[in-house]
Formats: structure tokens, C-alpha cells, sequence
């Protein structure tokens, strides 16, 4: 019993912590747009007019301000890749609309209008097929935001607690076996959804994916311009790079599966 409250307390300081996490600003991505220089304070109204009245480069130049000054938001980086994909800018619509994605994965907006920029790449790569509930598990991960993770967190070990309390107080063995059950259960859905949490978490600060951002870029067999040329690939293709300590240069890895090095000059970070 001591056992069980002792995790409960745990918990309670762990599920707490990704719960500040969410308010802190996360740290701001530098952006290879110049920045238009503003002789007055901006705001979320004047890029939402620009747009609608279709300056689209005005209302990017604006969100850009607006992100550097607030920081990162999934809603300023969906409504950026909205300004570059009616410009045409397939490539940095795409790249906006990965770092939406990757801080509210659960948006079915962003999800969509990712996959409708991707429509208009030139690379069409075919992932490599994986474990059943690799895919699974990937999927439910992705299903929620850390906000949302964190409040599901918070609920599911108030609903332990409170059930562990009827286990304890309430005679009736009935009662018992009901408080029981509701708090393993509870208590199971608290660990994951923290976990979860902390993943995605962890994606956030720790960023391996990046998006082809030159028209064209030859992947090396080397870190090296004399290295064998394996494959190219076009601006707007999503890769991860899987080695980053070189100034020029990182190793990449495609979801079909192929390997090499690219140019850093080539990607921009997601």
C-alpha cells in the first residue's frame, strides 16, 4: 500500500512537471527569410488582414516577426505555410508546416495541407514498411498534443487517487474491488500518456528532421564533393539526419530506407 501511494506521489511531481513544460515559450528556429523591419509593434490581426486580402508576403513577413518575438506557435507556423504554399514556395510551406505538425501532431489541418504541399514535390518516397505495433504505438503517440497529453496525464491520476481513496475507506468488499481496478487502470493511462508526453517532448528539443530546400541536391556516398554520387533529391523532400557533428556536411536517412551525405547548405532544420 505505502508502495502504491509512493508511486502516486511520484507521479503527481513528474505529471506536474510536463504541465509547466507546456507554458514555458520554446525556443525560436532560425529562419533563413529576412526578417522585414518593423517601425511599429505587430500583430496576429494585421498578418490575418494581409492574408486575407492576398499580400501573402506581407502576412509571412509579419507571422515571421510574430514567432520571433512570441515564439514558436503551431498556429503561426500552419498560417506561414499558408503564405508560402499560395506563393509557391512549396518547399518552406512544407518546412512551416513540419514544425507545425511537430508541436501539435494531433491537428488535422495541418496534417492535411502538409500532405497536400507534399503533392507537389517532385520525390515521391515510399516508407519502408514497419512492425504492426510499431506503427501502432507511433500513431497513438502522435494522436495528442503534449498539452492534451498532460491534461489526460492530470485527470487520469486524480481518478487513481480518487479511486485508491474508495479502496481504502469504503467497506463494502464490492466497492473495494471497483476502487481497485478504476486505479490500476487510472493509474496505467497516467504512466503512458507521461510518457507520450515526454517523447514528443523530447522530439521538440532534440530535432533530427529537416526539409530539402534547394531545387537540387546530390546525396554523397562521403562527407566529401568527390564523394559517389547515390542519389538526388528535390526541394520539399523530408529527410533525418542521423549525424550532425560536421560543419558542412550530415548523414542522412530517407523513410524508404537509404542512407547518405548531404550539403548542410541543402536543408534547413525542422
Amino acid at each position: 500500500m505505502k508502495r502504491i501511494l509512493s508511486i502516486l506521489l511520484t507521479l503527481t511531481v513528474v505529471v506536474g512537471s510536463f504541465a509547466q513544460g507546456d507554458t514555458l515559450t520554446l525556443p525560436s528556429i532560425a529562419s533563413a527569410d529576412t526578417t522585414v523591419a518593423a517601425s511599429e509593434p505587430v500583430t496576429k490581426a494585421m498578418a490575418d488582414s494581409a492574408y486575407t486580402h492576398e499580400r501573402y508576403a506581407e502576412a509571412a513577413a509579419i507571422y515571421r516577426q510574430l514567432t520571433d518575438s512570441l515564439g514558436e506557435s503551431a498556429q503561426l507556423y500552419f498560417n506561414l505555410g499558408n503564405c508560402y504554399y499560395r506563393q509557391d514556395s512549396i518547399a518552406r510551406a512544407i518546412l512551416y508546416y513540419e514544425r507545425a505538425r511537430l508541436l501539435d501532431p494531433s491537428d488535422d489541418d495541418i496534417r492535411l495541407n502538409l500532405e497536400m504541399a507534399r503533392f507537389k514535390t517532385v520525390d515521391k518516397v515510399v516508407p519502408a514498411s514497419e512492425m504492426f505495433f510499431v506503427a501502432v504505438y507511433r500513431s497513438l503517440v502522435l494522436s495528442l498534443s503534449i498539452t492534451e497529453w498532460a491534461v489526460l496525464a492530470i485527470a487520469m491520476f486524480i481518478l487513481a487517487l480518487a479511486a485508491f481513496c474508495l479502496y481504502l475507506f469504503v467497506p463494502s468488499i464490492a466497492s473495494k474491488k471497483i476502487g481497485f481496478t478504476v486505479a490500476l487502470i487510472a493509474l496505467l493511462l497516467c504512466i503512458f500518456a507521461n510518457v507520450a508526453a515526454f517523447q514528443q517532448r523530447s522530439h521538440i528539443q532534440h530535432r533530427t528532421g529537416a526539409v530539402v530546400m534547394s531545387p537540387s541536391a546530390v546525396v554523397k556516398s562521403t562527407p566529401s564533393a568527390s564523394g559517389t554520387d547515390l542519389f538526388i533529391l528535390h526541394e520539399g523532400t523530408h529527410v533525418d539526419i542521423i549525424d550532425d557533428t560536421m560543419r558542412e556536411w550530415v548523414e542522412i536517412h530517407m523513410s524508404d530506407g537509404k542512407d547518405g551525405w548531404l550539403s548542410r547548405e541543402n536543408i534547413e532544420v525542422i
